[in-house]
């Protein structure tokens, strides 16, 4: 019998203050560790958002049994995370950081997305130093200095030509990157980890030689029944549930229904391009943009919608809504690129393309086509129960921790590090 362990999680961004996948996950996880037992701990940056949003989740923060929420916030307000990003340190949070790893004994410290505290942080030791530390790529920060590998803000990174691409992203340089603080820092985590074997690949093809496990992420089974006799929109429609940013594809996708009428498109999701799509749209009565929607209202619209839509143009390290859509009994249309490849093609869930023409057959197969849509739904929500549930996830993560914790602290039974077991 062994007592519950305790588990910190570090990141930048979590809900309410937060912007996508990442801080979603962070957020399941936590959730789903405290409904198994264990007592967690999470550590996000209140001033990162306040620095960076002009529009973020529509949640609103709530208190869950066993989960405990530090919200990080300094007197120097913005200066903080700038600092962080210049440095690569977590300057004016450093204080409050150590004295919480001090004072709790943590058994795993997880990290997430660190970027605006820095890769120093990776540096921060329990003082009894019998932690197991993880670390999950989100994103490709520990590669890129953009995080999402997208060149001259314009396309896919085929080639790292890394301080010009900086510049024109009208991001100041991280002078660090050039100092080997990374590599450095890196040695710290005991476990790297990517959501896909395509992220895992592609972070050893541009230079990180740190080992990467592939632990998928996942999504929550949807507990309401969505009557299809209620449907949140009168009429057919595709769904697309993201950022409304350029790298998503998301204009693409809109440009598509000046040729497609067999339904609508409902785009949920707030970001830079809203209102100029929203402009671009204004005429067509086909297109509608709800803006940020709660997750509950989330939940209906991919239960009710003829396919959830993933346009990206840059490498996605997974895709939660390709997966939601799949627990949804949903099918998928995505792009042929990073980890949509992968995540749909093995799982027969969806439908893949290439360019916009593809695009638009893609979209009138599914439309007109009832028994493709139901056998696409069968091939991703079959997937879904196989690989993507909350139950796998967590098999798969505390086996993980166990064969790390052996690696690293020597045989011992069951599968934590000895001292979190009872006599």
């Amino acid at each position: 019998m062994k007592r519950p362990l305790r588990f910190l999680h570090l990141t930048t961004f979590y809900p309410p203050y937060s912007f996508g996948g990442d801080a979603i996950y962070v957020e399941r996880l936590a959730r789903a560790l405290a409904d198994d037992g264990h007592l967690v701990d999470v550590v996000h940056c209140v001033d990162s958002f306040r620095l960076l949003a002009k529009a973020g989740s529509r949640d609103v923060a709530h208190e869950y049994p066993g989960v405990t929420v530090h919200s990080l916030r300094s007197p120097w307000g913005p200066l903080s995370p700038l600092l962080s990003q210049q440095t690569g340190r977590p300057l004016l949070k450093l204080r409050a950081l150590r004295e919480l790893i001090a004072a709790t004994r943590f058994d795993v410290i997880h990290f997430h997305n660190i970027s605006l505290f820095g890769p120093d942080v990776m540096k921060l030791e329990p003082p009894s130093g019998s932690a197991v530390k993880l670390y999950t790529a989100h994103e490709y920060w520990l590669i890129c200095p953009t995080h999402v590998l997208w060149k001259y803000n314009s396309r896919a990174c085929e080639k790292p030509e890394c301080l010009r691409c900086t510049i024109r992203a009208l991001r100041p340089p991280q002078w660090w990157r050039y100092t080997g603080l990374i590599g450095r820092a890196s040695g710290h985590i005991d476990q790297f980890i990517a959501p896909s074997r395509f992220s895992a690949r592609i972070h050893r093809e541009r230079g990180f030689d740190a080992p990467i496990e592939v632990l998928p992420l996942f999504a929550e089974e949807p507990t309401a029944s969505h009557d299809l006799r209620d449907p949140p929109h009168p009429h057919p429609y595709f769904l697309f549930a993201g950022r409304v940013v350029r790298l998503k594809g998301i204009e693409a996708l809109v440009n598509a229904w000046d040729r497609f009428d067999q339904a609508d498109l409902l785009v949920a999701g707030v970001g830079t391009d809203l209102e100029m799509l929203r402009a671009r749209a204004a005429r067509n009565s086909r297109v509608r943009f709800l803006g940020a929607v709660s997750r509950e209202h989330l939940g209906r619209l991919y239960s009710h919608a003829l396919a959830c839509v993933v346009p990206s143009l840059a490498y996605e390290t997974f895709s939660l809504a390709a997966v939601e859509a799949f627990a949804s009994r949903t099918p998928v249309i995505a792009r042929r690129i990073g980890a949509l490849e992968e995540l749909v093609e093995e799982c027969g869930g969806g439908i893949l393309y290439d360019d916009d023409d593809q695009l638009r057959a893609a979209l009138e197969r599914v439309a007109a086509d009832s028994a493709l849509r139901e056998r696409l739904t069968e091939n991703g929500y079959n997937a879904f129960r196989e690989r993507w549930t909350r139950r796998v996830h967590l098999d798969r993560y505390y086996e993980l921790i166990g064969r790390v914790a052996t690696r690293k602290f020597g045989p011992m039974p069951g599968h934590v590090p000895a001292r979190v077991a009872d006599g």
